[in-house]
């Protein structure tokens, strides 16, 4: 395979102001990081600590992300990558790695993977390219896999729990259901009907009904926060049955709730405070109409 002709690619080591925007990133977290003048909550923080923002960062990413503002994209792009910078820092602080590791891993990864670009391979289209992807990866699985049944010297006695454990661990709740359910039922644990999805439903149901009372009586909520998640994981059997995406419908859900709600706010003058529930309900329903009415003028509909 021939080498790349452009020059910038050529030799990595030129003048980009990519590579000096990083360099003074790199700078910065390592400064609000000095445990002599540095900032107070940037040194407290530890990767655990951190986890929930790079979920809620990953998360307003894609909202940018649907919402076509480049300027919010640029944005949020960079608090993401704030996180990636911050936890390089953390770990190489620890003598564990640094955010040089992480780019070169990363880039033996892309390297492995795409061999029909820095190999032989051939890939006539995407699908191919995909499935050259899988193949590797799953190879890749297989020897860590192999790894560590050696360090344990025992096979083990779930692989498909196991393989689908670490497929789960890096997404959020409700595509790991999703993904954890396809799984299974492909593997045969799977209802006759949709029927048997729908009583499992109701069951959950009920059991989380009685968890509630009861932590409504004794106040501890681990056992109802168990039967949501199984009322949760349920109906993302239900989702699967019906070839329905149960992350885009929440998502659809939250904006419309988010529309109604401002309606009713902007209605109040923006104080909810002291207003019957009756009240709320009809302003909420007026809400909806007014929606509606609008959606059914618009062109197309």
């Amino acid at each position: 395979m021939s080498a790349p002709t452009d020059p910038s690619r050529a030799n990595p080591n030129r003048a980009d102001p990519s590579l000096a925007a990083l360099a003074e990133l790199i700078g910065v977290v390592a400064q609000l990081r000095d445990p002599e003048g540095g900032c107070p909550w940037d040194l407290e923080q530890t990767h655990a600590s951190l986890a929930p923002y790079v979920l809620e960062e990953a998360h307003e990413v894609a909202d940018a992300i649907r919402h076509g503002d480049d300027t919010h994209l640029a944005e949020e792009l960079g608090d993401l990558l704030l996180q990636v910078v911050l936890h390089a820092q953390i770990a190489s602080e620890e003598g564990r790695f640094d955010l040089a590791q992480i780019a070169q891993g990363l880039n033996a990864k892309l390297v492995r993977r795409h061999p029909h670009v820095f190999g032989e391979v051939e890939a006539a289209d995407s699908a191919a390219v995909r499935a050259h992807w899988e193949a590797i990866k799953a190879e890749e699985q297989q020897e860590r896999a192999e790894w560590a049944e050696g360090e344990s010297h025992a096979p083990s006695a779930s692989p498909l729990s196991d393989r689908l454990a670490g497929k789960v661990r890096g997404q959020p709740a409700l595509a790991g259901a999703m993904t954890i359910s396809k799984k299974a039922a492909a593997a045969g644990f799977e209802w006759d009907d949709i029927t048997g999805v729908w009583e499992k439903v109701h069951e959950e149901l009920d059991e989380l009904k009685e968890a509630v009372a009861e932590a409504m009586t004794s106040g501890d909520r681990a056992h109802a926060q168990e039967e949501l998640g199984d009322v949760l994981f349920t109906l993302v059997n239900v989702a699967r049955w019906c070839s329905l995406d149960p992350e885009a419908g929440l998502a659809g859900t939250n904006r419309r709730f988010l529309d109604r709600f401002s309606r009713v706010e902007a209605a109040l003058g923006g104080e909810l405070q002291g207003r019957s529930i009756g009240e709320l309900e009809g302003l909420w329903q007026q809400a909806k109409a007014q929606i509606r009415a609008e959606n059914s003028h618009q062109p197309g509909c």
